[in-house]
């Protein structure tokens, strides 16, 4: 089954595809890439991915897989070489239950930090703030979340090392402060000087442009203001 054709549905912009790009590329697996635009998306994404109508999406021969999440354990699961997730079902388990804390804290909460503006912006990156609070924990005295070599954990949260500071001149706000979270700001140079990170992301500048286009159109979408 793992020699089936694997293809790759994402965004050039789009943390989400990138975490499964990683988990591609360290596990080893060949792999077609095909571009989506997400503002006009194509017939076979409606047609893979019905109930979202987004990316990523992972297609292994016949089977479709949906949700960056899933998708990165379903290739842990497939390919063995290279094992991400912890062997041990608790590790395994609080490895998950941490993704899952960063995208619904984190993400979230930066997210509508550069899509709102004064006030609204202020509470967003409080609550960016208090989420790396606990991530800051939990990598303290670690090299990376799986130990010496990079695992699950480093890479559903490597958005941290790329997107949130891009994020946080865009809007114009300090969400992870070098002296405040000394261990995350660690991990976050270590994540960055991994090879396969480090050869697999987007362009800066282009990411400067179109995040701020982003986050213009959707704050005056929400508000009716021009900016």
């Amino acid at each position: 089954m793992a020699q089936q054709e694997v293809k790759l549905l994402g965004f050039w912009a789009s943390p989400f595809a990138y975490r499964v790009i990683w988990a591609l590329k360290l596990k080893g697996v060949d792999y077609e890439y095909i571009e989506e635009d997400i503002f006009n998306k194509s017939p076979l994404l409606l047609q893979l991915n019905p109930l979202h109508k987004r990316v990523p999406v992972l297609i292994h021969g016949h089977r479709v897989i949906c949700e960056s999440f899933v998708i990165v354990q379903y290739i842990d699961e497939t390919w063995p070489q290279f094992p991400l997730l912890p062997q041990h079902p608790y590790e395994r388990a609080m490895a998950r239950f941490w993704a899952e804390f960063a995208e619904s804290k984190l993400l979230e909460s930066a997210w509508m930090g550069i899509c709102s503006r004064g006030e609204e912006r202020e509470r967003a990156a409080k609550l960016a703030m208090e989420a790396v609070e606990k991530i800051e924990e939990l990598v303290k005295g670690k090299k990376l979340f799986g130990g010496e070599s990079i695992g699950y954990l480093d890479i559903c949260l490597g958005w941290i090392s790329y997107w949130l500071p891009i994020w946080e001149e865009v809007g114009c706000m300090q969400i992870i402060d070098p002296i405040k979270f000394p261990a995350t700001s660690s991990w976050i140079d270590t994540v960055l000087h991994h090879p396969v990170i480090r050869d697999n992301l987007p362009a800066r500048e282009a990411m400067i442009v179109y995040f701020q286009k982003r986050s213009k159109d959707i704050y005056e979408s929400r508000t009716g203001l021009r900016v």
